[in-house]
């Protein structure tokens, strides 16, 4: 069986009539969105080059290339967009946003749309909340039993910051809704749920959500200030971004609120020296922080996997490391003959067929780690500020299972590949690089 590629059925269903029609653009916009939804791109860019307009869809964290469009069709093109989001559509020599209105699929998703000039015309992404109210529960995001019943047992707490740490498109602002989700079925009322976000992605029910305004000059520290005086007792702030708000932040659950957070950062342990290079000081990191959660999200392989032994197919992911760094490879990962440290392990690789759209890749799921600085020794470090590679040593010596170690089990599972891991990972930080044998 033929596999047809997404570009194959975008072209099949881009509008037939006339490119000089009126109505040609409409349209085609709409053939983009819907397109998009159904195909469940978490983006789509429009980047203006020399002779065209190129269309990629982000699928499952992973850019794919869709369509271009002739270049006199790129200014329309974005031009409607800016309509629907009701920008300013002379404006195209600044940067500009704003929310999709009108938009085909579901109301309930958030869709926006940032256009943004280069040398060839104005590059629009549009980010597409594809699906939010599928993972609405902690309990639907695949985390570990062990990790959930944690985060669980913290949303308990009455004051203190819960951080959801990750790069961008990590899935932090899905797991901070889920939490703010469950703690308002939980208290059906009984707690005061307050947020302050930049934008607003979903609406809760049961929470007073508010949205920044920096041009009216409601910004993140001076309206999280302001709230403090509203008797919250838990806060949900979209994203630390200054040392302003992080200081807000850590002022607020030390005096008896829960906050929870999101933040830029590649591990827990990073979390905390970059906060502490925020100017955030040691005591209040070790006395605010309950829980970090680190996250990554990992493409799942598809059922048309094949199965390999080779060396080189591995790429040096450390699996026989496994066991020594807390973690159980599956026996099913082996042969009969073989054992998670010795001789090479078994591992599953991409294909492609109809089902995947010849991608070998078909949805995805969490890698997370915990750290949790009630933990002693981890306590005294980070009063002390040691560097990452310390703390993160300290918290897997208290128990913590690192996002690398999950990925390896993963890989030994049968779940993804070494490739995607090594892809979303990488090797670049020193608990990652110091036990990958041949590493070139």
């Amino acid at each position: 069986m033929t596999t047809e590629s997404l570009a194959d059925l975008f072209k099949r269903q881009a509008p037939t009539i006339a490119a000089s029609d009126p109505q040609y653009v409409p349209h085609l916009v709409t053939a983009i969105l819907s397109g998009a939804r159904a195909a469940q791109a978490t983006d789509v860019h429009l980047v203006p080059l020399a002779d065209a307009l190129a269309m990629h869809w982000r699928i499952d964290g992973v850019l794919q290339p869709i369509a271009q469009f002739p270049a006199e069709l790129s200014p329309r093109i974005v031009g409607r967009l800016k309509v629907l989001a009701q920008l300013l559509t002379y404006h195209t020599e600044v940067p500009q946003e704003g929310r999709l209105h009108d938009e085909p699929g579901d109301a309930d998703d958030e869709t926006r749309l940032s256009t943004f000039p280069t040398l060839f015309g104005e590059k629009a992404v549009i980010r597409l909340f594809v699906g939010s109210g599928r993972y609405r529960r902690l309990d639907e995001l695949g985390l570990p039993e062990a990790t959930l019943a944690t985060l669980r047992r913290l949303l308990d707490q009455t004051g203190g910051v819960i951080l959801v740490t990750g790069p961008a498109g990590s899935g932090k602002t899905t797991t901070i809704y889920a939490a703010l989700r469950e703690l308002a079925d939980k208290s059906e009322g009984g707690r005061s749920l307050v947020s302050l976000e930049d934008p607003i992605e979903i609406a809760v029910p049961g929470v007073a959500q508010s949205q920044v305004q920096p041009s009216a000059g409601f910004d993140m520290t001076t309206g999280l200030r302001s709230l403090l005086r509203q008797d919250p007792e838990v806060i949900m702030v979209g994203e630390i971004r200054d040392k302003a708000t992080a200081e807000t932040v850590f002022q607020a659950a030390l005096t008896g609120h829960l906050v929870l957070t999101t933040f830029h950062a590649g591990s827990a342990a990073q979390a905390v020296n970059r906060l502490s290079d925020m100017g955030i000081e040691p005591y209040l990191l070790r006395s605010a922080i309950q829980a970090i959660l680190c996250q990554r999200l990992v493409r799942r392989l598809c059922g048309c996997a094949r199965e390999s032994a080779a060396l080189d197919d591995r790429l040096g992911l450390p699996l026989e490391e496994v066991d020594r760094r807390g973690g159980t490879v599956p026996q099913a990962a082996t042969s009969a003959s073989q054992t998670a440290t010795s001789g090479p392990v078994t591992v599953r690789l991409p294909v492609g067929c109809p089902d995947c759209r010849g991608t070998g890749y078909r949805g995805r799921f969490v890698l997370t780690e915990l750290l949790l600085p009630e933990r002693s020794e981890l306590g005294r470090a980070i009063l002390s500020q040691s560097d990452a590679s310390q703390l993160e040593r300290l918290a897997v010596e208290g128990g913590m299972v690192t996002q690398l170690t999950r990925g390896c089990e993963a890989v030994a599972g049968g779940l993804t590949s070494p490739a995607e891991i090594r892809r979303v990972l990488g090797f670049s930080n020193e608990s990652s690089v110091a036990e990958i044998p041949g590493r070139g």
